[in-house]
């Protein structure tokens, strides 16, 4: 039996008509924690002018290929292993010129997450884009009380926690990654879109 997210299932719709947007002027998308897979079947599946390159620990790649098996897309790359402050970035081509991320920086501990944001950086090129998917903290407030429960419960788990935009800013400016939007979508998460500049 192939993994299942309900949450995957809760969100992709919302994402979509975002990504649709932000990655208009995009061709090469690489996906970091491509989890189950179901994301990867299904925004390749609506984004067919995109190429999408799945990636995540190799534990899960058997579950996501079995949902490009049952969902096959011409445009939907077979995962390769990453997972950061293990491996180095992927070595694609052609080279990426979007990111996708969803439900991450709050499952890694903070130097990882700090890490992901300086890989991104420094890797999108000119124009790139980095849409990053998940519940935030802004201005060190959590933007409701079962997100503040969630941290919580992140944090007994051994995660890194509930990361705040203002961080994830600090990390990414030096190497020209400014937020350029803030998407709020349903379940009181966001969807940060950010875009490369010189």
């Amino acid at each position: 039996m192939k993994p299942f997210s309900q949450a995957c299932e809760n969100n992709k719709i919302p994402i979509l008509t975002v990504l649709k947007e932000a990655f208009s002027d995009r061709q090469h998308i690489l996906e970091i924690g491509s989890g189950t897979g179901q994301h990867a079947v299904f925004f390749a599946q609506h984004l067919s002018e995109l190429t999408w390159q799945t990636s995540d620990q190799p534990d899960y790649h058997p579950g996501m290929l079995q949902w490009m098996h049952e969902y096959p897309a011409d445009n939907l790359k077979t995962p390769v292993a990453f997972t950061v402050g293990q491996d180095e970035w992927p070595r694609l081509s052609p080279p990426i010129d979007g990111v996708f991320s969803a439900n991450t920086a709050h499952i890694m501990q903070k130097q990882e997450a700090k890490l992901m944001m300086e890989q991104v950086a420094g890797h999108l090129p000119e124009q790139g884009v980095f849409c990053q998917y998940g519940p935030f903290l802004f201005s060190g407030d959590f933007t409701s009380e079962s997100n503040r429960q969630f941290h919580q419960g992140l944090l007994e788990r051994g995660c890194g926690g509930l990361r705040d935009v203002d961080e994830l800013t600090a990390w990414a400016s030096p190497k020209g990654l400014r937020l350029e939007q803030t998407h709020a979508l349903p379940a009181n998460n966001h969807l940060l879109v950010w875009r490369k500049h010189g």
